[in-house]
């Protein structure tokens, strides 16, 4: 065996993540190199010698096992390195998955425990995706040589398979698919502290990063037109940040200004993007742009928004998959019926007969709670709002069926495991 509030919060400083050739040490000041969490005094002394000539400054072993780590993640920044014990836990490959949900998606997991089994290595390893496991008792050469392969970037054998992309889309203008991205993002990362991105890439009519009171900035716009100069740390200076673990990636640009986009642009992109945080949610205009095509070749889960009428129904129609049989339906879009009870609007039961199937999630027209909070810049998923239920049905769609992280208020580690090629930290081999 291998040795194995409703209020947006204020900003806080972040940064990028690793580059996808390997784990190696992070460039953000603000990222700490290693933090471990272990259970037991001979463990802690091996863990602490074992990083003395690998890691720089002093090496911050904590005790406290996977529990622990959990808890602490959940608010500090995410180390490059993390070693984390399970020893003594009921079910530690549960707890690993919830530590995977309050972690960067680029993060190097050495996990240590008392079992010494190749099943074990491999669940851990292969099934959860964590870099290495280590059985107990260890010495500090083990840890040293484990961790230094980390830190130079050859402990990982995969790119970064990263966090999960949901595309939201509008099936005709002015249905409300920018206020629900904005939302969903904002439930996943002011309430649920998920690491996440919105990305509007509407540089000219985009007006997501206004519903959260963030001003676009050029980088957007710089990294696609220089897809070569995109990384990790690009990607994260570019965005702005609406909360501790909420930001904006948004552009704005005058029309008719021209916008030079290099056809690697979006695939660079996403993959710095994905190496940083667990969710990026964008809201995509439904244009046939070069841009807008390449991201819609990314994502885990696309949302289809629409209205009741009949105009929304036959634009919904046209942009579902042509292709019939199992194969369609496993790829089809989530369904968003917007506005229930709008006056003058058809009802639920008359959409879903013109459309043929049902839809998979409906909000109730609330125009002054929403036209309120985009006034003030604010989210609208407070418990007082009728779309509150609407965003957590939704977050549990896009986390079962985009192969996205679990826990989506309600999405169980357990259906995550009915995800193939999927991994909660960053391997893929």
């Amino acid at each position: 065996m291998p040795d194995g509030s409703n209020a947006i919060a204020q900003p806080v400083a972040a940064g990028s993540g690793l580059h996808s050739a390997g784990c190696r040490l992070s460039l953000r000041p603000s990222r700490p190199a290693m933090i471990a969490f272990v259970t037991d005094a001979a463990t802690e002394q091996a863990v602490s010698d074992g990083v003395t000539d690998v890691i720089p400054g002093e090496a911050d072993v904590r005790r406290g096992g996977i529990r622990a780590a959990i808890g602490a993640m959940k608010t500090a920044a995410t180390p490059s390195i993390l070693i984390v014990d399970v020893s003594g836990d009921d079910q530690p490959l549960e707890a690993l998955s919830e530590l995977a949900n309050v972690v960067e998606p680029d993060v190097c997991v050495l996990v240590l425990g008392e079992v010494d089994s190749v099943e074990v290595y491999r669940k851990i390893t292969r099934g959860l995706g964590a870099d290495d496991y280590l059985p107990k008792p260890i010495t500090p050469d083990k840890v040293s040589r484990h961790v230094a392969a980390m830190a130079v970037g050859k402990a990982a054998s995969g790119d970064v398979q990263g966090g999960g992309f949901v595309v939201f889309t509008g099936v005709r203008g002015g249905v409300g698919a920018t206020t629900l991205a904005v939302n969903l993002a904002g439930h996943l990362g002011v309430t649920l502290r998920r690491h996440t991105v919105l990305l509007d890439p509407d540089l000219h009519f985009g007006d997501a990063s206004f519903l959260l009171n963030v001003a676009p900035g050029p980088g957007l716009r710089m990294a696609l037109e220089s897809p070569d100069r995109i990384d990790a740390l690009l990607a994260e200076r570019a965005a702005q940040p609406a909360a501790e673990r909420l930001h904006v990636l948004a552009g704005e640009d005058v029309p008719p200004a021209e916008f030079n986009y290099a056809p690697a642009g979006a695939t660079q992109l996403m993959a710095a993007l994905r190496r940083r945080y667990n969710f990026i949610v964008a809201d995509m205009p439904c244009r046939r742009e070069p841009l807008l095509l390449d991201l819609l070749a990314e994502p885990s889960q696309r949302v289809l928004v629409m209205v009741p009428t009949l105009a929304s129904v036959r634009a919904t129609l046209r942009l579902m998959p042509a292709a019939a049989g199992a194969a369609a339906k496993a790829k089809r879009p989530v369904v968003v019926l917007n506005r229930v009870g709008v006056p003058g609007g058809m009802k639920r039961r008359e959409i879903e007969d013109a459309l043929g199937f049902k839809v998979d999630v409906a909000m109730p027209d609330q125009p002054r709670k929403l036209g309120a909070a985009a006034t003030m810049g604010e989210l609208a998923i407070d418990g007082r709002s009728g779309i509150h239920g609407g965003i957590l049905e939704l977050a549990r769609l896009v986390g079962s069926g985009g192969g996205l992280t679990a826990g989506l208020g309600g999405v169980s580690a357990a259906a995550s495991k009915r995800r193939p090629g999927w991994r909660l930290f960053r391997r893929t081999s």
